[in-house]
């Protein structure tokens, strides 16, 4: 194609001859007007300033706050929990006094049990395609990193879903719905009302006791099995978070109730914490408590292999290079139910 054969731009509209525009269209020339006026021809994607920031999904995980995870066990199957309860033949009181000379006194004995604990393969694929690999080396990022970041955060949300309620298809729970927890209601107030927005500081702070004091009494009033942990929605944990004891009072009701509740006062240190899986948890859709002490002797979830690549192989069908993630996890481990106790309503 000679010059003499397009029009020539006069700062008018650019109008190429037929057989000019024929060239362009063959080789996909793709030129902006106003770059053009300035006498210049740039790609479009030059003009664009690129981020190096890339957004990624915005969420939340708790669950490490909330229960302590045991680490290590292998590809096993079943955890077995060994428990034992005493008797002795004439009682603790009295029966158990002797006189001097006497040739028979009381006798102990021990009954064992044995409870298990279920466990499931956490499984992901992050698939790379052989180009796009090539690609990523030539714009500078990792399509790897990112997708790892991503089995990461999947696998974040699932052992969250594994803490709180567990998995209904294969019949396990979590720390908010077990059913051997006993599960009340907290009480009304003068007016009738026991949501928390409705309730002065000091009925509030009577809510928290009542949890902390009835998980204390089940367990025989042990110190080691005071509720030192306490779970509820969101909206109930901005109005402690926000909300004054009074109008003349500048403690909020976080600081009065961190103060003055069973737990702190018996040397324990409480931890209030929010969690949206108390939300409509309750009977008939209510908000929930859950008092409980934080501890792996009393309840504990066990990471047996946590996640880790465990292999990676081309695949020829896909054109892509193919790793497998993979992590053995339990699921929530009672040790005791006495001290956890379900309030809802609140």
């Amino acid at each position: 194609m000679k010059y003499k054969e397009m029009k020539a731009f006069d700062g008018g509209v650019f109008s190429p001859s037929a057989s000019a525009t024929g060239f362009m269209k063959e080789r996909a020339v793709k030129m902006n007007d106003a770059a053009i006026a300035n006498g210049n021809a740039f790609l479009a994607s030059e003009l664009e300033k690129l981020d190096p920031k890339i957004s990624e999904p915005l969420t939340s995980v708790t669950y490490p706050r909330d229960i302590r995870v045991r680490v290590g066990g292998g590809w096993i199957d079943t955890i077995a929990k060994m428990d034992v309860d005493y008797g002795v033949s004439n009682g603790s009181g009295d029966g158990a006094v002797a006189a001097a000379g006497a040739n028979t006194g009381n006798i102990v004995q021990a009954q064992f049990g044995k409870e298990t604990f279920g466990t499931h393969i956490y499984t992901t694929t992050l698939r790379i395609p052989f180009v796009d690999m090539q690609r990523g080396q030539i714009v500078g990022r990792s399509l790897e990193s990112l997708l790892t970041d991503a089995i990461r955060l999947n696998y974040d949300k699932h052992q969250e879903i594994n803490v709180y309620t567990g998995f209904k298809t294969y019949g396990t729970t979590g720390l908010i719905n077990n059913p051997d927890v006993v599960t009340q209601g907290v009480k009304a107030n003068a007016a009738g009302k026991t949501k928390w927005e409705d309730k002065t500081a000091d009925e509030i702070l009577t809510d928290i006791n009542a949890a902390i004091m009835a998980g204390w009494a089940a367990a025989e009033y042990d110190l080691s099995a005071i509720p030192n942990h306490i779970l509820i929605p969101y909206q109930q944990y901005t109005l402690l978070q926000t909300k004054r004891v009074s109008e003349l009072a500048e403690k909020t009701l976080m600081q009065f109730l961190m103060e003055n509740n069973v737990a702190t006062l018996n040397g324990g240190e409480l931890v209030i914490g929010a969690t949206s899986f108390c939300k409509g948890a309750g009977a008939g859709d209510t908000d929930r408590m859950v008092a409980y002490v934080n501890n792996d002797r009393f309840v504990a979830v066990e990471e047996l292999v946590p996640l880790a690549r465990t292999m990676t192989a081309p695949n020829t069908d896909k054109l892509s290079y193919d790793s497998v993630y993979m992590a053995n996890l339990s699921e929530v481990e009672f040790f005791y139910t006495q001290p956890i106790t379900y309030w809802d309503g609140i």
